[in-house]
């Protein structure tokens, strides 16, 4: 993620955390970053797949099909406490780096309080529930390094084409950069302060562009590294009725909270280079949000074996503010260059941004089908449908409102372009022998990308889940274990240069191991 939208149109800048867009691009892609839903709930809904849509009586139901509290008769206690790693090979410049990392936290916590019968009446029951839950764990590491022949193909050179193009004088970059502070008021500043651009003639009191740069044409040892967390989670409140112990139907409001933090390093050596030992670039990205969205449920008991139901999620409206900074490094190799920092702070009141975010509406049906009217266990589906299409980001952030309209129609228009509505499905069952509960799912989520980008295939972004669980139960409590393989391509470009050629990419072949324990008391 570069600076701020407005930052970047005033100074014809193209920066970007992989340098590939553009700003209103970013924007489109971190709107489908925060909505890429892959797996959520108790380890006994992970262990099938994922299925929500046509199965009650599980604290998932929360913040999946609400209808499903009402098959609740007794009260239920919860936590999942999880560990989630991440497994990445990663190949760059013709060189494979397997990179992997783990993380424990909090997936799911709930409380289920249903009230008591109303005996012969129709409406035979009806439950109250809040919860905690994880829809996306951020969680992530990536670590690509290779050898780079092109002499064309630097991060140095992005600084040389940004300076060239904005016509800066050696004054303007002189005065915008601070050594006593370690920090400059722009990028191609602090470049200039590194001596990564190289001074043209001080003599005559700097004459300008165009600018060049040392060891220009020697190979490059590069490397790139991305560290990711936070996540996007919510606090659900929900009611669910029972009507004949034939139709229930329920609804919640969520009030979700979004945490994201990234670190996207680039380390530049020469090789056998006479100017600098190395040289790069960090960029740091800080998002925190809040909003809310409504769900609505039902399922149906077709007969006492089959039943269907279905969820409509309304799409998340959220407040979001990012705080970014990027500081630049070198180290001299040349006893002749001295500099008077190693490192320099790109600091500028734009780098804080404030918008508003809309994620996707989603809905669902499915059906289960009970084995042994439900003693042997059951058969369940889902296809869920997601609006991508419809994600926005809008802000209130430049004095001319017209510069706020052009920014909401730019990255509506990059939504458009790049992302499709999809259809995921979802398959699992469990088998039960006495107290002991044995489950298995598998999901599959279509890409979302209606184009290739940073020479991934559209087609190698969908995910595919592999999932299995155990558990046992009894009349006052419950534990179940479940564990996930989460499996897709992706890439991104360190740094951007006007000849696609010259930009290299990493291609990731992700892969995220979740492990879950959920436990539970009814009372």
């Amino acid at each position: 993620m570069t600076k701020p939208f407005y930052f970047t149109v005033a100074l014809g800048l193209l920066s970007h955390l992989a340098f590939s867009q553009g700003a209103s691009y970013e924007y489109a892609d971190d709107a489908f970053r925060y909505s890429d839903f892959s797996q959520n709930g108790t380890a006994r809904f992970r262990g099938i797949g994922g299925n929500h849509a046509a199965l009650g009586g599980d604290a998932s139901n929360l913040s999946g099909n609400p209808a499903g509290l009402a098959f609740y008769n007794r009260s239920e206690l919860s936590i999942s406490p999880m560990f989630t790693s991440a497994n990445n090979q990663n190949t760059f410049l013709g060189s494979q780096i397997n990179s992997s990392a783990g993380k424990v936290s909090i997936g799911q916590f709930g409380l289920i309080l249903p009230g008591s019968s109303n005996g012969s009446r129709r409406w035979r029951r009806s439950a109250f529930g809040v919860s905690y839950s994880q829809n996306v764990n951020f969680f992530d590491y990536v670590d690509a390094r290779g050898l780079n022949n092109n002499p064309n193909s630097s991060i140095a050179q992005t600084y040389i084409n940004a300076a060239n193009s904005a016509a800066y004088s050696e004054k303007e970059l002189s005065d915008s950069f601070y050594p006593n502070s370690k920090q400059a008021d722009f990028r191609e500043a602090a470049a200039y302060g590194l001596y990564l651009i190289n001074p043209t003639d001080l003599g005559n009191n700097g004459s300008g562009p165009p600018y060049t740069r040392y060891d220009a044409t020697v190979q490059k040892d590069q490397r790139s590294t991305i560290s990711r967390s936070g996540t996007n989670s919510q606090w659900t409140f929900s009611y669910a009725g029972n009507l004949d112990d034939k139709f229930y139907i329920g609804g919640s409001l969520a009030l979700t909270h979004l945490r994201y933090s990234s670190e996207v390093a680039f380390l530049e050596t020469p090789v056998n280079g006479k100017v600098f030992t190395n040289y790069g670039q960090t960029n740091r990205l800080d998002v925190k949000g809040s909003g809310i969205n409504a769900s609505l449920g039902f399922i149906y008991k077709i007969v006492p074996q089959f039943q269907v139901g279905g969820t409509i999620i309304s799409p998340t409206i959220s407040s979001a503010n990012e705080t970014f900074g990027q500081t630049l490094n070198a180290v001299a190799k040349d006893p002749k260059l001295v500099l008077t920092t190693n490192y320099v702070d790109v600091v500028d009141p734009s780098n804080d941004f404030n918008y508003t975010l809309q994620t996707p509406l989603r809905a669902s049906g499915g059906a289960t089908y009970f084995l042994g009217n439900g003693k042997i266990g059951f058969l369940t589906a889902t296809a869920e449908y997601v609006n991508y299409q419809g994600m926005r980001v809008r802000t209130t952030a430049f004095t001319n409102q017209q510069d706020n309209t052009d920014f909401k129609n730019d990255v509506k228009r990059f939504v458009q372009d790049t992302y499709q509505n999809v259809f995921n499905v979802r398959g699992g069952a469990e088998i039960r022998a006495g107290i002991l509960r044995v489950r298995a799912g598998v999901a599959y989520l279509p890409s979302a990308y209606k184009i290739d980008l940073d020479r991934v295939a559209k087609a190698d972004r969908s995910k595919l889940i592999l999932s299995a669980g155990l558990g046992v139960r009894n009349d006052r409590f419950f534990a179940d274990l479940s564990g996930s393989y989460l499996t897709y391509k992706s890439g991104y470009s360190p740094f951007e240069l006007p000849n696609s050629s010259d930009t290299p990419t990493v291609a990731t072949n992700n892969r995220y191991t979740n492990l879950m324990l959920s436990m539970g008391v009814f009372f």
